[in-house]
């Protein structure tokens, strides 16, 4: 099968992953050395230095399929079909599934045998293999799946997640068996992936990106009375009960603390960096 890399040096595979006739990697450009001006070779620098590297998306196909998330195609060879996913039958429920959850109204499925290559993003890629079961995951994260993945928007099952978890009303379910792509806003080294036996996980924020859909989610204060919640600083938490996981990416926290002074002129130096959320 021809590679999507080439012979080109300055690309690396940093992950992969093959299931039934789905292979996906991630490649990596080790530089961006387009740049025509000293400002982009500056920023473009800097950004190396911090691991700020362009990503793509590679999936092979042998005689199966996948759904991408709109507008992420960048190109394609073989013998791959495009169709669009939506159906007469479909059409509605999809259009309001787009207006609640902020998602695409059409995400296009490719199948065939050949090659897929979708559009490259500064953001980091999260290769997972599901057998049989099904993970929540934010809005937003979802970027490739096998055809035997199936993709749907989910309420949350409590109104205090609803209101006040931080996460929206709806979030994204992905069930079945096969390979998921998700774009990441940090690396897999920066998320801690909590296994619940029976127990309770008490979060501080919304930073948990992806939990077992078997678990319940619910958001409570801190401690048992108003004035206890006061005095302990938390106020209300993001509260997981029940066997399973869930993905925390505390550090999200601290990305955002540095794109809120950014946002208003600032500097890091002259903020809280208490990135606690206040509630």
């Amino acid at each position: 099968m021809v590679s999507a890399v080439g012979t080109r040096e300055n690309i690396k595979i940093i992950d992969q992953a093959s299931y039934g006739g789905v292979r996906i990697e991630v490649m990596e450009y080790q530089k961006l050395l387009g740049a025509t001006d000293t400002n982009a070779a500056e920023d473009l620098y800097f950004m190396e230095k911090q691991n700020m590297r362009c990503r793509q998306i590679a999936v092979y196909l042998t005689n199966d399929k996948v759904t991408i998330e709109p507008g992420a195609m960048s190109y394609f060879r073989g013998n791959i079909e495009m169709v669009s996913g939506v159906t007469a039958g479909n059409a509605l429920g999809r259009l309001l599934s787009s207006a609640v959850t902020g998602e695409g109204v059409a995400q296009p499925e490719y199948k065939g045998s050949g090659l897929l290559v979708l559009e490259p993003s500064f953001r980091h890629f999260l290769i997972l293999q599901l057998e049989k079961e099904e993970v929540i995951v934010d809005k937003g994260m979802f970027y490739c799946a096998q055809g035997g993945v199936a993709v749907k928007p989910v309420a949350q099952r409590s109104i205090s997640a609803a209101l006040g978890g931080g996460e929206g009303i709806f979030q994204i379910s992905l069930s079945g068996s096969g390979l998921v792509v998700l774009e990441c806003p940090v690396p897999s080294c920066e998320i801690d992936i909590m296994e619940l036996q029976n127990e309770t996980l008490k979060v501080d924020g919304n930073f948990a990106v992806l939990r077992t859909a078997s678990l319940d989610f619910t958001v409570e204060r801190s401690a048992k009375t108003l004035i206890g919640s006061a005095v302990s600083g938390e106020g209300l938490v993001n509260v997981y009960r029940g066997t399973g996981s869930v993905w925390l990416a505390p550090t999200i926290k601290v990305y955002n603390t540095i794109n809120a002074a950014r946002a208003l002129g600032g500097s890091t130096k002259s903020m809280n960096m208490n990135t606690s959320n206040s509630r």
